[in-house]
């Protein structure tokens, strides 16, 4: 089976409460919880930067004053914190992004929530591009005008060599960019954009022969937006034609019992459950290769924060179960099958007929 490479408009859901009385110098008698929005939003025009696993964005949650509770990979993080009453603010994004670079796009958000006295307080993440790109194409017109040219994308954060046969997306911070070309010793603005957060351009460079620019040649600047996308979420799916880029998150199977041939995601985090029993085996060794469970993160442990999943005899049961492969603890998958009610307990994946890895 081939590994999953679309991209993948990712969603987290989570729940964040476990004793951190320690960060708070309190009792914690509140709790925080957190989730990405996952609308299923798709890009206007075709774009191919790929985005990171969520499992890799980088979390924090601050307190009012200024005291860390958690920073690190998500993936990383507690299911749960208890805090005290209070204001905190929870950031998220997908890298940590300070000079021009090519095919970087930096998703995340920032919220503050304030959280009451014995309250459950959630804030929902909507995760979108936070930085801006732009990409050249350079017309034939333009390379044979200025065969010897060089061009520069430059920001107040440094600059980026853009050839003429370049394609990626050069991504800055919002605010001014230059086009400067390079050509015969002389050094020349072609151009200056203000990019908000959430767009990127296309700019096309042509000349021609009229005007006195440069050694009788004019510079025309075609700009084109490919999109501005202030509704492009990171969220869970995208539009891919197969019905993967539909597939659930763990809280939305949880909502969808009863539908059958659907996709569904989340982590595998561990197997050998047990109808009464609340507890996962999270490796490294296993005894069970009927089944396993999947969640929103790789941290999960609580077996009600999970999906179980029934791996039916054959293809899937060889290529999947822990005890053959323990090595796909923390692996995303994706699962075609029918949502029940209860599997070990909690709501589950049954008679699984396809699946990818990602």
């Amino acid at each position: 089976m081939k590994p999953f490479k679309t991209i993948t408009v990712l969603a987290l859901v989570a729940t964040i409460s476990s004793a951190c009385e320690d960060f708070m110098g309190g009792r914690g008698a509140s709790e925080l919880r957190w989730h990405f929005l996952s609308p299923k939003t798709t890009r206007t025009k075709s774009y191919h930067e790929e985005i990171p696993d969520t499992n890799d964005f980088i979390l924090s949650v601050f307190s009012s004053k200024g005291k860390t509770l958690f920073s690190g990979p998500y993936g990383s993080s507690p299911e749960s914190l208890a805090v005290d009453e209070g204001s905190y603010t929870v950031e998220v994004k997908s890298e940590e992004f300070t000079a021009p670079s090519f095919g970087k796009p930096q998703y995340g958000d920032s919220q503050i929530i304030v959280v009451g006295q014995g309250e459950k307080a959630e804030v929902a993440l909507n995760c979108r591009m936070i930085n801006s790109g732009l990409r050249l194409d350079v017309k034939d017109s333009f390379r044979k005008a200025f065969p010897s040219g060089v061009l520069f994308l430059g920001s107040p954060e440094g600059k980026l060599l853009y050839s003429y046969f370049e394609d990626r997306v050069a991504f800055f911070k919002p605010g001014q960019v230059s086009l400067t070309l390079s050509n015969q010793g002389k050094d020349e603005i072609l151009f200056t954009k203000t990019l908000d957060a959430q767009e990127v351009l296309t700019v096309g460079l042509s000349a021609s022969v009229s005007g006195s620019l440069s050694g009788g040649m004019t510079i025309v600047i075609d700009t084109t937006k490919i999109w501005k996308s202030e509704d492009y979420i990171v969220g869970e799916g995208s539009s891919d034609g197969l019905g993967i880029g539909n597939a659930l998150s763990i809280s939305e199977a949880k909502a969808a019992v009863g539908s059958k041939d659907v996709w569904v995601y989340g982590y595998i985090v561990g197997g050998d459950l047990s109808s009464s029993g609340s507890k996962i085996n999270t490796g490294p060794t296993f005894t069970k290769n009927t089944h396993f469970a999947i969640a929103a993160r790789s941290s999960v442990t609580s077996k009600e924060s999970c999906l179980s999943v029934e791996l039916p005899k054959g293809p899937v049961r060889d290529a999947l179960n822990l005890v053959s492969h323990p090595d796909l603890l923390g692996s995303r998958v994706y699962l075609k099958g029918n949502i029940v009610e209860a599997y070990y307990g909690i709501p589950g994946v049954k008679e699984v007929s396809d699946f990818m890895l990602k």
